[in-house]
């Protein structure tokens, strides 16, 4: 295995297991089918499936290039929304999900904005290569599965219970910032990104002041003031992933602590 392989693995990994924290509320494309719970049945389905778009797709972009009076970029999102595949990447693994949205608005942006056909070719060609990296993404999960690796993805509600569980499911949410942001749905990602900061932030932040009121500082300034400041301003999927890495950073920071403030009450007790 490569080490992009191996570090996509790893990737897949904590993001499947992490995944299981989340409501089924925090989708906004419907409910998720039982197949994202048995991914090996299903590869074969998810390969058609992605051949499928991908031809989808470039019909689209053929009509355009064909001066088709018809086309409606609008379709893009439909076929997209229409497939199974849709869920199983995006209980699996959320940065790729992003990917793929923001490959669809990239091609249906410059198609509306009616760029010359070469520039929404190279959309597309950025669009079918998130496809298939998202695909290899799902057959790394659906190992992991088959091994008894990864939680099932729950369909109800459920809570952390320590400090670096909440971290965890913080970071969680933060990717489902950047694909909510790349879907265009951008309230929804602003909505996300306050929720997470007084439903799960605010909780550890007595626990991590103790052991580094900086970084608890920086934080709270990345949560109420830059990464909602890069939605609002709409700076773009590649901007807002940015704000997201390093806050992903200062967190793993923060999960190290809280590991040792767990420790200290297991000592104590």
């Amino acid at each position: 295995m490569t080490t992009t392989l191996k570090k996509m693995g790893a990737l897949v990994l904590a993001s499947a297991v992490t995944f299981s924290m989340l409501s089924s509320q925090a989708f906004a494309n419907g409910a998720i089918g039982d197949h994202v719970n048995n991914l090996h049945a299903h590869l074969g389905e998810y390969t058609e499936e992605v051949h499928w778009l991908e031809e989808k797709f470039g019909s689209v972009v053929d009509a355009y290039e064909a001066k088709d009076k018809s086309v409606k970029s609008d379709a893009l999102i439909e076929y997209w929304e229409e497939v199974d595949f849709h869920s199983a990447i995006e209980t699996q693994y959320v940065p790729i999900y992003a990917s793929i949205w923001q490959g669809i608005y990239g091609v249906k942006m410059a198609i509306d904005e009616g760029k010359p056909v070469d520039a929404v070719r190279v959309e597309q060609e950025n669009l079918n290569h998130a496809l298939w990296q998202a695909l290899g993404a799902v057959k790394l999960a659906a190992q992991y599965q088959k091994k008894g690796l990864v939680n099932k993805v729950q369909t109800t509600a459920k809570e952390p219970t320590t400090g670096p569980e909440v971290i965890d499911d913080i970071k969680t949410r933060l990717d489902r910032v950047v694909a909510k942001y790349a879907e265009q749905l951008h309230e929804v990602a602003t909505t996300l990104v306050h929720d997470t900061y007084l439903q799960r932030f605010e909780g550890v932040e007595g626990d991590l002041i103790a052991k580094d009121a900086a970084l608890v500082e920086d934080l709270e300034k990345d949560f109420n003031v830059t990464l909602p400041q890069a939605i609002s301003k709409d700076t773009g999927v590649d901007a807002v992933r940015k704000v997201v890495e390093s806050m992903q950073v200062k967190l793993d920071r923060a999960r190290a602590l809280l590991v040792e403030v767990e420790q200290s009450r297991k000592d104590v007790f």
